[in-house]
């Protein structure tokens, strides 16, 4: 079957963008694999308050991986995972 052409399209002229909501957190992740293992190296931020800090996680496979990087984010500083993961999810605190 013969793969269809990339090709740009540009935005319906109907309705309006919505302004996007503002940056709470920034995750930059680097993965890397050899085809029998899986390495992601990353960094997160908290806007907020400027806290930094590095997270890893490992897998044999895709889904062991996400898993991993899922919880290396639970582990995070305190003020770090609270305000990035409820940037992520989209969580207000009240």
């Amino acid at each position: 079957m013969k793969e269809p052409k990339p090709e740009l399209v540009e935005l319906p002229p109907t309705g309006e963008l919505q302004p996007e909501p503002p940056v709470v957190a920034r995750m930059i992740v680097e993965i890397r694999s050899d085809g029998s293992r899986t390495i992601a190296r990353g960094a997160v931020e908290d806007v907020a308050t400027g806290q930094r800090t590095t997270l890893e996680a490992r897998g044999d496979s895709p889904i062991q991986l996400a898993i991993a990087l899922a919880r290396s984010l639970t582990q995070l500083p305190k003020l770090t995972a609270r305000s990035a993961l409820r940037g992520l999810l989209g969580g207000r605190k009240k």
